[in-house]
């Protein structure tokens, strides 16, 4: 039996009940990119003082409107956990149905963690910051947290990759192997360019979407 056929008959023994739940928490994961990334860009346009080109969007957390990005961190670590439960009954007992989801929930709990621990003040954000940043163990648990949560994510795509190859789609299994690198080359940048660091985690979340969408998209098409 080939992997494709092997998946598609997995696919094929959800029940209709239990595929409706696991299309409910798959669509947790694939709105969680969209969700965090909208809100983060909507605040920092509305914010004073914040500039997308120094200031990243895990300081739209401090200041007075600060409880709105702390919101938008919790909500976004349930929906990915939520996408990972979803994927865990979707792709189990096929390639990448243990791993991808497990590697997909710890990078939802990096959003918890950043949520918990805020970023530090710096580069003039919140308004009356100074331009230099004073590391905190807070911040220096968020940095940590993001750090784990992202190489999460890298895993899990790469992972995914397996899962997309079994189902016959592989043109994202590529993709699926490119997008970890660029996000971790936005990572290396980071010191030189804020804005390629907020590029290349807005690329992880937004393939990440696709990917669970693509994988969604099974559960119609058998």
């Amino acid at each position: 039996m080939t992997p494709t056929r092997s998946a598609s008959r997995h696919v094929a023994l959800v029940t209709p009940a239990s595929r409706a739940a696991v299309g409910r928490w798959l669509g947790g994961g694939i709105a969680a990119g969209p969700v965090f990334l909208a809100a983060g860009v909507a605040q920092g346009v509305a914010r004073d003082g914040f500039d997308f080109s120094r200031n990243a969007l895990s300081q739209l957390a401090l200041g007075e409107a600060g409880w709105v990005q702390t919101v938008n961190f919790l909500l976004a670590g349930t929906l990915l956990v939520m996408g990972a439960a979803g994927l865990r009954r979707l792709l189990g007992g096929t390639p990448g149905g243990t791993w991808g989801p497990a590697l997909i929930g710890v990078f939802g709990a990096s959003f918890w963690a950043a949520a918990i621990f805020p970023a530090d003040a710096g580069a003039g954000f919140p308004t009356g910051a100074g331009d230099s940043t004073v590391m905190s163990s807070h911040g220096a648990v968020h940095m940590a947290a993001g750090m784990i949560g992202y190489l999460a994510l890298c895993a899990a795509l790469v992972v995914l990759a397996g899962s997309l190859a079994g189902r016959g789609h592989h043109g994202w299994v590529v993709a699926s192997r490119l997008v970890p690198v660029a996000v971790v080359a936005g990572f290396a940048a980071s010191a030189a360019s804020v804005l390629a660091f907020t590029t290349a985690a807005g690329i992880g979340l937004l393939w990440l979407t696709a990917v669970m969408t693509r994988l969604a998209s099974d559960l119609v098409d058998h």
